[in-house]
């Protein structure tokens, strides 16, 4: 179905006819070998006939090949034509040969067969049905906007191939019908005339594209539906709007000719690229008018300027009005009107000038931070931009900084202050020269001189009746250090600045930090009221400073310092600062000492230094100073001192012979820094020890312990008066686990009273404890025992070394000599020695005695040999010769023993 056109010929539906057969056959056909095509008679040129299943023969084939030439065939199988043919009515084959990626050639076969027209007549209903899928392209059709009718106006009429053979009824759908705008557009159902009822707005609905139908009275469907696109053909009936009522633009003055404004734009409603829509722009006035400052692209609208003569001062703001018109501004265009404000941007091209000049004012002395006068400029560019705000500067007679000129923001004018006093005495006239500029700079071309205007301002200064004047505010005198009281020297002298004289002029000492002076009243002069100390605390590079007030008969006055410089006198021998020094033996053999002497470097180094034996014969031969430098010298020891603190007197001369005997405390000590020496308890010979806080600690838990001992030895002597027990019952276990010494180690022998000693060989070192310590050292033992006192043990070094104990004697000091030499000090033992020594030498003694003597009393070492277990029913007696058990009494509490302690309980008792 389509528009009406030429009805069509026998031969062209047999040619339908046989195209339908050949795309029914081509899908039918799946062999590999051999496909048929039925086909017309007659083939265009690059006409498609059909399509063969390539992947019978290959998957895919990357070569195929027609031996044909007037057939091609494509890769998905596509057979078409490359010239026109024309088939007789015999068949016609063709080969087509495929090929794959491995070379490997098959052959398929396409026979071209001629449709007969027996066939034609032996097609149904149903492939006539098939046969309306071929239709003809619609005809254009369209329809002028806002037709004047009449109506309802003929567009075109719809015609179907089909009705040929069947009576055909049309209909048509779609918008302008059965959508909006609903009934615009209707079709004759029997002709297919479509017609229009009513006039259409093109910028509304631009086209219609409709859906017509032809259908058999039976309601069947001979045609597949047909598309109908209505086009609105447009009509200039749409004027051009500007987008903006009114446009405003700026533009700085004194442009250069051609300086873009700004740029109009307008729309048309009406069709694109038409005649409708060409627009011209152009300006129609000009208010002022003349001179004619302005032109406009016709294209773009896009204003420029005619001159560079545009002055803001002159006019500022100009009206443009402008029209624009389609049809490319042909006189029968539409047009339409706006209105474009120009403004004239203001540029810095008029400089501020004074309204007058010269200026006079006047200020009165010692006056300041006052305002003393306004100056005024003119300046015609626009008011409070930058370009008209003034910046004033004060170019000549400011020299000494006593005046400031700065802008009133409101004003725009100068104001001229006084920052710094004036003095009529020093100068009574100031002539001031100006200048005044803008914020913005000068935009026309011109010298730097033309571009700043300049006047002058005479300030008078006025005389005012003022106090004394302290100048300068800071006077010195020279006195010598050490003058005796009552010596006067001059003073501080303040004037009057009217009379140039200190005439009237009443002195007061308002600050004196050692009273060391007076002040006169009338003269100024001082008197020395105390010994003055130029070495003295608080005094600096020898000035001492005191503050004076000056007052004149109206009790007008003014505040100077005073700094009297003080002269120095050798009045002071030289020192060593540092009066105490340590000599490390290990590292050091020697010390450095340093003098100072706090008078002027003439009285002061070279230094001379010695030893001051006059006090003590022995420092020459102990000691000797050598001189490093001019303030330093070196001391060292002779003959191997011992440690310990010396006091060694050493005598310094400066260059005057002023000299001075200073005691230096030297500490020998056994150290590797001079730190080691102070921060830990060194040992030093003659001395005294100096104690941690952790020694502290450790003398205070030894005490604490030895509290414990001495508790449990109380308690246990006052329990033996009652029972006569040889192991008591609260430590049979401990005495058990001691008694246990089954691996090699250290022997541990018990006593009723106790104390442990320990035992070692005769090459260990002695240990220190909180009772006491044993050795043993080449047969003969020591049992030191102290009570409450800090000491220090080293260990011995060498086999063999023999201990001693010394009596303490009053509960004193005691010494303890080491293994190396050295000592141990102990402070107020609680106990006497002697109490100690009837408590412990009858106990320790015997136990001594029999653990080295056997029975034939020939000396033995069991005691220190180490048992292993013997098994259970040992037959042995005892532990060895020092064992503490000689009968049964005591060792009831064995019965009551867990069983792996009864074999151990058994060697306790006695067999």
């Amino acid at each position: 179905m389509a528009a009406a056109r030429p009805r069509s010929s026998p031969s062209g539906a047999l040619c339908g006819q046989l195209l339908l057969t050949l795309m029914i056959l081509t899908l039918a056909c799946d062999a590999c070998k051999k496909f048929t095509l039925h086909v017309p008679s007659k083939l265009d040129a690059e006409k498609f006939i059909g399509r063969v299943n390539l992947k019978e023969c290959f998957r895919s084939a990357n070569l195929i090949h027609s031996s044909d030439p007037d057939f091609r065939v494509l890769e998905d199988g596509s057979v078409y034509t490359t010239n026109a043919v024309h088939l007789s009515s015999e068949k016609r084959n063709f080969t087509i040969v495929l090929s794959n990626a491995e070379n490997q050639e098959k052959k398929m076969v396409v026979v071209l067969e001629h449709q007969t027209k027996a066939l034609k007549k032996r097609h149904s209903k149903e492939k006539i049905l098939r046969r309306a899928k071929r239709r003809w392209a619609p005809i254009p059709c369209s329809m002028q906007e806002n037709s004047l009718g009449p109506f309802p106006l003929f567009l075109q009429q719809v015609q179907s191939d089909t009705a040929q053979n069947y009576n055909v009824y049309y209909s048509i759908r779609g918008p302008g019908v059965d959508r909006e705008p609903i009934n615009l557009f209707y079709v004759e159902r029997d002709t297919g005339n479509l017609y229009c009822t009513r006039p259409v707005d093109r910028e509304q609905y631009e086209s219609f594209e409709l859906i017509a139908f032809a259908t058999t009275p039976d309601g069947y469907t001979p045609e597949l539906p047909l598309t109908i696109v209505i086009k609105i053909e447009d009509e200039n009936d749409n004027y051009p709007i500007f987008t903006e009522t009114a446009y405003v633009f700026t533009v700085a003055e004194n442009s250069r000719i051609g300086s873009t404004v700004g740029q109009v734009c307008a729309t048309d409603k009406d069709e694109p690229d038409t005649m409708h829509t060409r627009l011209k722009y152009s300006i129609i006035g000009q208010i002022p008018a003349s001179p004619t400052l302005f032109s406009m692209d016709p294209k773009t609208g896009v204003i420029t300027t005619l001159s560079s003569q545009l002055d803001r001062e002159l006019i500022d703001r100009y009206q443009l009005k402008i029209k624009v018109q389609d049809m490319d501004g042909q006189y029968f265009g539409l047009q339409t009107t706006s209105t474009c404000i120009i403004n004239i941007g203001d540029v810095n091209d008029n400089l501020p000038t004074f309204t007058h000049t010269p200026y006079v004012t006047s200020v009165e002395e010692n006056t300041v931070d006052v305002e003393i006068f306004r100056v005024t400029v003119e300046d015609k560019d626009l008011i409070n931009s930058p370009n008209w705000r003034a910046n004033y500067t004060i170019l000549k007679g400011n020299e000494n900084g006593n005046f400031k000129i700065v802008t009133d923001s409101k004003t725009n004018e100068g104001i001229l202050c006084v920052v710094k006093p004036l003095n009529y005495e020093e100068k009574q006239k100031v002539v001031l020269q100006i200048g005044v500029v803008n914020e913005a700079p000068y935009s026309r071309e011109a010298t730097l001189r033309s571009t700043m205007s300049t006047a002058t301002i005479t300030v008078n200064v006025k005389n005012q009746d003022e106090g004394p004047e302290c100048s300068p505010p800071t006077q010195t005198v020279r006195i010598k250090e050490n003058a005796p009281v009552g010596t006067k020297s001059g003073g501080y002298k303040a004037y009057d600045p009217e009379s140039r004289t200190s005439n009237g002029i009443r002195y007061k000492k308002l600050s004196d930090p050692k009273g060391w002076v007076n002040v006169d009243e009338n003269s100024g002069s001082i008197t020395v009221f105390r010994s003055l100390d130029r070495e003295a605390e608080d005094i600096r590079n020898g000035i001492y400073n005191i503050t004076v007030v000056a007052s004149d008969t109206d009790r007008r006055s003014c505040t100077g310092t005073l700094g009297i410089i003080l002269e120095d006198v050798n009045d002071n021998g030289p020192s060593i600062p540092k009066q105490t020094v340590i000599i490390c033996k290990a590292t050091m053999s020697s010390a450095e000492i340093v003098a100072v002497d706090p008078d002027e470097p003439i009285n002061g180094p070279p230094f001379a230094f010695r030893l001051d034996s006059d006090s003590d014969s022995n420092v020459q031969r102990a000691w000797e100073l050598k001189k490093i430098n001019d303030t330093a010298a070196r001391l060292s020891y002779r003959n191997d001192l011992p440690f310990g603190s010396y006091k060694v007197p050493i005598r310094v001369t400066d260059r005057q012979g002023q000299s001075k005997v200073t005691l230096v405390n030297v500490c020998l000590c056994d150290c590797i820094t001079e730190n080691d020496c102070t921060t830990r308890t060194p040992r030093i010979g003659n001395g005294d020890v100096k104690l941690g806080k952790w020694a502290i600690l450790a003398i205070l838990l030894g005490i604490a312990l030895l509290f414990c001992v001495l508790f449990t030895l109380v308690c246990g002597a006052s329990g033996t008066d009652k029972k006569q027990k040889v192991f008591p019952d609260d430590v049979a276990q401990q005495n058990l686990i001691v008694s246990n010494t089954e691996a090699p180690g250290d022997d541990k022998v018990y006593a009723t009273n106790g104390f442990t000693s320990q035992v070692v060989s005769s090459s260990a070192q002695a240990v220190c404890g909180t009772m006491g310590s044993g050795g043993k050292t080449g047969g003969q033992e020591t049992i030191e025992m102290v009570k409450g006192g800090h000491q220090t043990l080293e260990s011995c070094q060498a086999a063999g070394h023999h201990h001693t104990l010394e009596s303490c004697k009053g509960g004193g000091q005691q010494t303890l000599d080491s293994c190396r030499g050295g000592h141990v000090e102990v402070d107020n033992c609680r106990y006497t020695c002697s109490e100690w020594h009837s408590f412990t030498e009858p106990r320790l003694g015997e136990k001594v005695q029999l653990c080295n003597q056997n029975v034939d009393g020939n000396p033995v070492q069991d005691y220190v040999l180490t048992y292993n277990y013997e098994g259970r029913g040992s037959v042995a007696g005892s532990v060895g010769c020092c064992s503490e058990r000689q009968d049964d009494d005591g060792l009831e509490f064995l019965d009551h023993l867990e069983p792996k302690f009864r074999t151990l309980a058994e060697t306790c008792v006695k067999r």
